[in-house]
């Protein structure tokens, strides 16, 4: 592929995601597949073979999202390619909103109290939020930042960097089967296996890139003795990484013990010291998040502007 069709549209979405965020109010590709997927879930997830009907339920979802996009390269003239694929980057990308959302619980914990920290909380994390007090929504929140930084913008972007935007599209198909059977629980536990392992292997790189260079960005010896400390620690082979370099630079402590759909999961602590998290130390973590980005992005460029 030219690398202009790499580099331009990634500045282009780049820039409006920065502008604009989640758009709302518009169709979003995320919510379309994860419409195929209740769909295919409801239909399938019954009866005997479930381990294989949910495999094969998510090879079929992800080859048809490839070959969806794969095939608008080949059909659109060139001037329409670059329109696409910008629209499709914009829509990959999810930093602005991602950011918002953990700024609106922080901001509402502060200004409304506790129980509206609470319910703002739930609206972005599983875990159940009744009796969470202050300092454990603000670590909510950070765990939330840092996983989602990984998840959300930097494993898109690395799929993105080696197949464009047909590979960007399949990772959020990936991402999101995780998201909705991926979980270990009855309903989901054979389903859902296949897609879960799909998505660890799909982020085993982007998690310990994002680790890296978070600790980079911030230059924190600390994040990366954490890094080996820590993040293989983590139930996920992934999400550990990128808390694990976030707890080193802020030098708190992230886990412990959570209620998830009414069970309580024994998550194992990440870092050294447990300690109050302040409500300004959010915009340290907005300031890691948007480096970080922009890092991998400024890689892409470079990387596919000699290609140009």
């Amino acid at each position: 592929m030219d690398g202009k069709m790499i580099w331009i549209p990634l500045v282009a979405g780049y820039v409006l995601d920065l502008l604009l965020g989640d758009p709302r109010h518009l169709p979003h590709p995320v919510r379309l597949f994860g419409n195929m997927i209740e769909y295919g879930e409801q239909r399938l997830n019954k009866g005997t073979y479930r381990l294989l009907k949910g495999a094969i339920m998510t090879i079929v979802l992800c080859l048809g999202v490839y070959a969806f996009f794969y095939s608008m390269q080949v059909i659109l003239p060139v001037w329409a390619r670059y329109i696409f694929n910008t629209i499709f980057v914009f829509y990959g990308l999810a930093n602005k909103s991602l950011l918002e959302e953990g700024k609106a619980v922080y901001d509402t914990l502060y200004n409304q109290g506790l129980e509206a920290g609470r319910k703002r909380l739930s609206w972005i994390v599983g875990r159940d939020t009744s009796k969470l007090q202050e300092n454990q929504i603000r670590v909510a929140v950070l765990e939330t930042l840092s996983e989602n930084l990984s998840d959300g913008v930097i494993a898109p972007l690395c799929f993105y960097a080696v197949g464009g935007v047909p590979a960007m599209m399949l990772y959020k198909m990936i991402n999101t089967l995780d998201s909705m059977i991926g979980y270990k629980h009855a309903r989901y536990l054979f389903f859902g296996r296949f897609a879960a392992r799909l998505d660890d292997v799909a982020n085993y790189i982007p998690a310990r890139l994002t680790a890296l260079l978070m600790v980079m960005v911030t230059g924190s010896l600390r994040g990366w003795r954490y890094i080996l400390k820590f993040g293989h620690q983590h139930a996920s082979p992934n999400s550990g990484y990128p808390e694990a370099a976030l707890a080193g630079i802020l030098n708190c402590r992230f886990g412990g013990p959570n209620v998830y759909h009414g069970v309580l999961v024994e998550k194992p602590y990440i870092g050294e010291q447990q300690r109050e998290i302040r409500h300004e130390e959010l915009r340290k973590v907005m300031f890691i998040n948007h480096a970080v980005t922009f890092v991998v992005v400024a890689l892409i460029v470079v990387l596919h502007y000699n290609n140009s």
